[in-house]
């Protein structure tokens, strides 16, 4: 039980706590009721008991002119600058309750906006067909409360309140259910550095709360070894395992939580209070490449953006920004990426000013690594949004699909892209007034170092992130050639779980090496003994592709321009 916010303690009452520490009298308002003085303790913290049950709307008075909403509020009624709401975290009656997951190899996961999808009951609709296509989890960027109605969810304020528009927190146990009864694993994207622009108080009563000598893109950097705030994530991420069912947690740029113990002492936690008998997976995002981490014990892997970012620069042959770190040979880097994970291991990145990135991570098991082709940052931070369909040769797109489905890493789709979607994901907010014009503008000024939007005509063109154009145009349908990726994607998930999945635990690296400017063979000791090998050509000329015969899969001629062979032999 948190001790942030309203919790329920009988039908007809409601206790409600807040830490406010820079405040000295704190006033309890209910919608329809009376105001309740509450009572301050030495420690900061106020509370009160009131005479109300689940659906109350409720706010925190400061001052005359200054109400606020629960920090950790369960639901919002009027938006993040509207009344809080009590929430009975026990009234959803779960269907599903023999679910215990699934082992982490199984994991294929989509990542999904559930704005642009319908809400959470248009996530719902569309899990059969991801099941039938052999997709196993399905990943939610973060659906936390934030201002206005369209939005990323990285700009949260109420880290406790599924979004309003996506629907109720029943709404999202439903799907979480729904999920479940197809054998689909839910993870939640969940954002513990920092707070969005618009809605967030916290500084009006609880300025400590925040670092202000520790500067951040976002502001004073979030005080998480104070007791308080560390209670406030861990128990909010306790709530979503525990009250929700969530099956994982992925972390958010953990390289800008300024307290590593922090994140750890929380994955400790959260192991300990949900036990041996449920299967739930901690994933980071850490720019830092920290294998050491990453090796630890608490968490099952880490986002992968070295495969994503070499894999880009091989299709795409784009260097420009952090690709540049990609740019020189890279089919050696994509075979060290094959054989041991990271490929910035220590080395100096030449878009950092040469300073060194990444330890040493060959000793993981391949599985510690999420690989992808896309996802929402390496589509939508594009000026344009544009996908790898736009922006690819098709053929080498596909072979490049194959060589991250059927390697042992752990793969992670983006929404769209077993529909071959063309249309874009784009960066959307729904700001007002001064807040917008500094979002638009800032975008903008972003991409001004980029020659395709130096002059400030063409910046003028990147679309208008507050636009409700811009939010409609990021619904991911389904390209001309749907059916041919749908197809694809089956064949290669299909033999996914039929051969690469039940050895995938204990393998590890036999080597990977360049036969050809943009071409590599990889190979892997599997659990079971057995040796995987892929070898990808995504160059235009011609390379040696290994002389074995009766390959597990493979798409066109062997060692010809866009070809990948994957075999699996004693």
């Amino acid at each position: 039980m948190s001790r942030w916010g309203a919790t329920p303690v009988a039908a007809d009452r409601t206790r409600f706590r807040l830490w406010a520490p820079d405040r000295t009298e704190l006033t309890l308002e209910i919608d329809g009721g009376d105001a309740v003085v509450m009572t301050r303790a030495d420690d900061g913290w106020f509370s009160a008991e009131a005479p109300v049950g689940a659906g109350a709307r409720y706010r925190f008075r400061l001052e005359a002119d200054l109400a606020v909403p629960d920090p950790a509020s369960r639901a919002q009624d009027g938006g993040v600058n509207g009344w809080s709401v009590v929430v009975d975290p026990d009234a959803y009656r779960w269907t599903g309750n023999d679910w215990r997951g699934r082992p982490w190899e199984e994991a294929v996961i989509e990542e999904v906006h559930v704005g642009v999808l319908g809400g959470f009951a248009g996530v719902a609709e569309r899990l059969p067909m991801l099941a039938e296509l052999g997709v196993t989890a399905i990943e939610l960027m973060p659906v936390n409360a934030f201002g206005g109605t369209r939005n990323w969810g990285y700009d949260g304020v109420l880290p406790y309140a599924p979004a309003e528009a996506y629907g109720s927190p029943d709404d999202l146990k439903a799907l979480v259910d729904r999920a479940h009864a197809l054998g689909l694993m839910v993870f939640l994207d969940v954002v513990y550095n920092h707070f969005g622009p618009d809605g967030n108080y916290l500084g009006a009563y609880a300025k400590d709360f925040f670092h202000s000598d520790v500067d951040t893109p976002w502001g004073g950097a979030v005080a998480v070894d104070a007791e308080p705030v560390h209670r406030f994530f861990v128990d909010n991420a306790r709530m979503w395992l525990e009250e929700y069912r969530i099956d994982g947690l992925r972390f958010d740029a953990v390289h800008a939580i300024g307290n590593p113990g922090f994140l750890d002492a929380m994955a400790t936690e959260l192991r300990d209070a949900i036990g041996p008998d449920r299967h739930v997976h901690l994933v980071l995002e850490n720019e830092e490449n920290d294998a050491a981490r990453l090796g630890s014990g608490r968490y099952d892997a880490q986002w992968n953006d070295d495969f994503h970012n070499v894999l880009h620069v091989l299709l795409t042959g784009e260097s420009s920004a952090y690709y540049q770190d990609f740019a020189d040979k890279p089919a050696e880097r994509l075979a060290r990426c094959l054989a041991e994970g990271f490929i910035y291991q220590g080395e100096g990145s030449p878009n950092h000013d040469g300073k060194p990135r990444g330890s040493k991570s060959g000793h993981l098991p391949t599985t510690a690594f999420v690989s992808f082709l896309q996802n929402h940052d390496q589509v939508g931070n594009r000026a344009m949004g544009e996908r790898l369909t736009l922006l690819a040769d098709p053929d080498k797109l596909r072979a490049a699909t194959a060589l991250l489905l059927l390697g042992p890493q752990i793969p992670l789709l983006f929404m769209g892209d077993s529909e071959g979607s063309r249309a874009p994901f784009l960066f959307f907010t729904d700001f007002h007034d001064e807040l917008a014009d500094a979002v638009r503008e800032g975008r903008r000024k972003e991409f001004a170092k980029f020659a395709a939007f130096a002059d400030p005509e063409a910046r003028e063109r990147i679309p208008d992130p507050n636009a409700r154009s811009t939010f409609d145009q990021s619904r991911p349908e389904p390209g001309p050639d749907a059916a041919e990726w749908r197809a694809l994607y089956a064949e290669l998930l299909a033999l996914r779980h039929a051969q690469i999945v039940p050895r995938l635990k204990g393998t590890t690296g036999l080597g990977a090496e360049a036969i050809g400017e943009a071409a590599v063979v990889a190979r892997w000791k599997m659990g079971d003994g057995k040796t995987l090998t892929i070898a990808l050509n995504l160059g235009d000329e011609a390379v040696t592709f290994p002389a074995e015969s009766s390959p597990l899969f493979a798409r066109g001629e062997p060692g010809a321009r866009a070809s990948v062979a994957v075999w699996l032999g004693a």
